[in-house]
């Protein structure tokens, strides 16, 4: 995609805006060249408008954020939500030049990331990612080293590890799940059969109908019960969880690849993202 620099007359002389058209690898240049530039803001045009509290193709009345923090973005980035490249946002947050993701084909206003927000929303979004797998060891010896070995072989192997949960039974041996991405299915396979017969494990599994919904939120590090407000409304949808994840502003939940949507809608209509907010004392 095309990529410049302009001068915006909405900003002092001495500030500059870097726009870039284009997406993939396009978005993080453009952000690069921004900072090379001195740019004060960097505006990416898109095929969308900005970003959503969902995807609008699962979820109608998902709505535009105005704004999001570049540690929300990058959240729902690694989510799955395909409006920014994780890269993009990471340069954008190193170098503190705000991102205005914006369309191509209106002239609206879109969504700004940026480091500091006027609101910290308890829940600013829920991504999805359908392309992931599970991959579990089974009776795998519970000793110290055991995990290190398991993932120094799926590294070597340049396998892209996501999600760990580790259960411990009484029988001194433990089952490890971890999600990988689809396209690593076939390596991920091959290794986990090797580490059965190095480990003396019991065997192992991969499981291609899962999916990944995550729900993002600066504010939920301040907010008691989301966590119990996330598994409460994914129950009453009757949607079993199969692994659970978190950051300080990030819960992820592994659930069967033909409940995911709706694990959307249930998550989007219990927390209702653009509306339940935390003031913050920050000025944006």
């Amino acid at each position: 995609g095309a990529r410049r620099c302009e001068s915006d007359p909405g900003l002092k002389p001495d500030a500059r805006a870097s726009t870039t058209r284009g997406g993939g690898g396009a978005d993080a240049t453009g952000v690069a060249l921004a900072s090379a530039h001195s740019a004060a803001v960097c505006e990416i045009y898109t095929d969308v408008d900005g970003v959503y509290t969902a995807d609008p193709r699962v979820v109608p009345d998902a709505r535009k954020l105005a704004e999001v923090s570049f540690d929300e973005m990058l959240e729902l980035a690694a989510g799955g939500a395909g409006v920014l490249m994780a890269r993009s946002v990471e340069v954008g947050r190193k170098f503190k030049i705000p991102i205005h993701v914006r369309s191509s084909f209106v002239q609206d206003e879109g969504t700004w990331v940026k480091e500091k927000v006027m609101e910290e929303a308890i829940i600013s979004g829920i991504a999805h990612d359908t392309s992931e797998a599970k991959v579990t060891l089974w009776g795998v010896p519970d000793r110290p080293g055991v995990a290190a070995a398991i993932f120094e072989k799926l590294a070597s192997a340049r396998v892209n590890v996501d999600m760990i949960v580790q259960n411990v039974g009484a029988d001194g041996c433990t089952d490890l799940s971890f999600t990988v991405p689809e396209a690593h299915i076939e390596i991920a396979r091959q290794a986990t059969a090797e580490l059965v017969v190095e480990l003396e494990a019991t065997g192992s599994s991969v499981d291609a109908n899962v999916g990944k919904v995550s729900l993002v939120g600066a504010g939920m590090r301040s907010t008691h019960g989301v966590a119990a407000r996330v598994f409460r409304a994914l129950g009453d949808a009757d949607i079993n969880i199969e692994m659970i994840s978190t950051s300080p502003i990030r819960i992820s939940c592994v659930v069967s690849r033909d409940s995911v949507e709706d694990a959307v809608r249930a998550l989007h209509a219990e927390f209702d993202p653009p509306v339940i907010t935390a003031e913050v004392g920050a000025d944006a």
